[in-house]
């Protein structure tokens, strides 16, 4: 077994090993943009929080997941698994294309891994590299399933797992004895979480420290108790997790439910053109608050009304078809239209978040709480 190299070595040792750039052929180029998962300088400390890698090792032992499993998730998402000898992707629907494309990168033993990790962190060996991310590519597609009622678009949930497999691999050390799939799960699982949390949705799922904390820990915490044979009530994980039963019960409702806009309407056959939002009913709210509510959407309303006034191009485009849309289109989508990456459309993307929440705050006021995306 190769010694590993000292810190001072791998400093000298110019663009290899782990301050090198992983192949840009790590995604399938017909499916997924590659260049969505190049890590680019500054992405790490704006995108991810340093991980403990020794508390990495101490996680549950994760699997390369096989074609009877990918087989499986796709009979769940009605997608049908890669036709034998399948090489033409256009006509499959995005999502059954990538799981067909991923099911040909091959899975490799732990001795094949731990030698291409060597030749990786060593000597910078980009194919290396790309065969360790290529190889677990099929682990991205069976966490980022674990959160599809989480999320409604599984594509972008997966492209978000990949850069956080390709974070996983440029950090991954061969000589503690942790299997890649292990320790990756980590990163993909954390990228995953940090994108649905920030997500562009005007709902966020978690805006305090106690939502963060369930939403992080709540299934984690049920399996838990359910493995000690202890019933998983709400009043029991919020004693576990020091939060309300309250605060457990609402987020398992929204961690099973998508978001529904209130503004939708209803369709009824008269077609008086009620929403959602007209049936709520509010106990506490006198009429003046009712007033004031109905006064405050139309307000809202008008403010977004001009500002997408001032839009055009591409800004337009997002303001229309995502952040605006019952139905958005997905950043993938997005960059196929402009023939662009998906991550120079999430960046595109992230600028109009930040306008848009900068206007409405200096037209509402600070003390509206506006959750509109990325941060």
């Amino acid at each position: 077994m190769a010694r590993p190299r000292t810190e001072d070595q791998r400093r000298d040792g110019g663009e290899t090993g782990r301050n090198a750039a992983v192949p840009a052929t790590v995604v399938p180029a017909e499916v997924v943009d590659a260049d969505a998962v190049v890590i680019e300088p500054g992405d790490e400390a704006e995108d991810a929080e340093e991980i403990d890698e020794a508390a990495a090792e101490a996680l549950a032992e994760l699997d390369p997941v096989t074609d009877d499993e990918l087989d499986a998730i796709a009979r769940e998402l009605r997608t049908a698994p890669a036709p034998p000898g399948t090489t033409a992707l256009a006509r499959r629907d995005p999502l059954a294309a990538y799981m067909a494309e991923v099911r040909r990168y091959p899975l490799i033993s732990r001795e094949v891994e731990h030698d291409l990790a060597v030749q990786w962190i060593e000597n910078g060996d980009r194919e290396a590299g790309r065969k360790l991310v290529t190889s677990n590519l099929r682990l991205v597609v069976k966490i980022a399933h674990e959160y599809r009622r989480a999320y409604q678009n599984l594509l972008d949930l997966v492209q978000e797992g990949n850069v956080g497999l390709v974070k996983a691999v440029q950090k991954f050390d061969p000589y503690r004895g942790v299997k890649l799939s292990t320790y990756s799960g980590w990163w993909i699982r954390a990228y995953i979480l940090k994108y649905i949390l920030n997500n562009w949705r005007l709902v966020k799922i978690g805006t305090t420290q106690n939502q963060r904390k369930l939403f992080f820990n709540l299934r984690k915490q049920t399996d838990a108790l359910i493995a000690a044979g202890v019933d998983p009530t709400p009043e029991r994980i919020a004693a576990e997790l020091d939060v309300s039963p309250k605060e457990v019960v609402e987020m398992e409702r929204r961690m099973s439910a998508p978001d529904l806009s209130l503004d939708a309407p209803l369709g009824a056959e008269d077609g008086d053109g009620r929403t959602r939002l007209d049936l709520i009913e509010d106990d506490h709210a006198n009429a003046e608050d009712r007033v004031d509510a109905a006064e405050f959407k139309d307000l809202l309303q008008e403010k977004l009304r001009r500002f997408g006034a001032d839009l055009q191009g591409r800004e337009l485009e997002i303001f229309r078809d995502r952040l605006m849309n019952d139905e958005p289109i997905t950043l993938q989508e997005l960059g196929d239209r402009w023939q662009v990456s998906r991550e120079r459309a999430r960046q595109i993307e992230k600028r109009l978040v930040i306008r848009l929440r900068e206007y409405l705050q200096g037209e509402l006021g600070d003390a509206v709480q506006i959750a509109l995306g990325h941060e």
